[in-house]
């Protein structure tokens, strides 16, 4: 509970500068996972495609019409039956028993596992949150004692110091801890991303324009200084036979 606390205080304090007031920080959830039940329920929202159903012909709401008629599938209580085709099901599970150990986060799934999730991708809320649960200097310092006294009680340091960042998932992509704290590290957030790589590439676009524009003028000069050595040695043959015949 005592980090809980702390870090929703910081990712609130973000949220009150956040001139948008859209509060993200209120969908980022501190959880304790079961990481065999988890690890599951990963396989099933990442491979199981249920094959889709046709919707019923009937409509319920209507006196008219009778909800039993053709359309509706039938199931049985029978985990075999292959009716079933929801995330418990048997078919979902033997869908997804072949992929235990090929999910990028496998490696991670081990033991016991806190679950930081984020609602979306945000460099800053990400960075105040790695400054609380895994603090490194100097770009993700723990909040100083004067202004965050909570977070340097007892209690709290006993538990930040049970916690170990291993890794994180990020568009679908999976990072490892320095991977982590450099998306967190991004200034201006996906905004400041973007400009960065429009920078990049126009200055790659001004080098490559430059390199050209060098080139063409190196060519240029090239074939200019070659026709002046052929006129002068033009001129000299013949300067060269009109002393012969003279």
């Amino acid at each position: 509970m005592a980090i809980r606390r702390e870090l929703a205080i910081a990712l609130g304090k973000l949220d009150q500068d956040d001139p948008s007031h859209s509060h993200p920080s209120q969908g980022i959830k501190l959880q304790i996972i079961q990481s065999r039940i988890f690890s599951a329920a990963l396989r099933i929202v990442e491979y199981w495609n249920p094959p889709p159903s046709n919707p019923p012909t009937s409509t319920p709401q209507d006196p008219t019409t009778q909800s039993s008629v053709p359309g509706i599938p039938n199931t049985t209580p029978s985990p075999r039956d292959p009716a079933h085709t929801h995330s418990l099901s048997r078919r979902a599970r033997n869908a997804v028993i072949s992929k235990k150990y090929t999910h990028p986060l496998s490696p991670l799934l081990s033991g016991p596992l806190a679950l930081l999730t984020f609602p979306t991708v945000s460099p800053a809320h990400l960075k105040t949150a790695l400054s609380i649960l895994a603090p490194r200097a100097p770009g993700f310092a723990a909040p100083p004692r004067r202004t965050n006294p909570g977070y340097h009680d007892p209690v709290t340091q006993a538990g930040l110091q049970k916690l170990l960042l291993l890794g994180a998932r990020v568009e679908g992509r999976v990072f490892d801890a320095d991977e982590v704290r450099w998306v967190g590290g991004i200034q201006g957030g996906l905004e400041g991303l973007r400009g960065q790589l429009v920078r990049s590439l126009q200055g790659f676009g001004a080098g490559l324009t430059g390199a050209l524009e060098g080139a063409s003028r190196s060519l240029y000069l090239t074939v200019e200084g070659r026709r002046m050595m052929l006129e002068d040695d033009g001129k000299g043959s013949g300067e060269a036979s009109e002393g012969s015949g003279g």
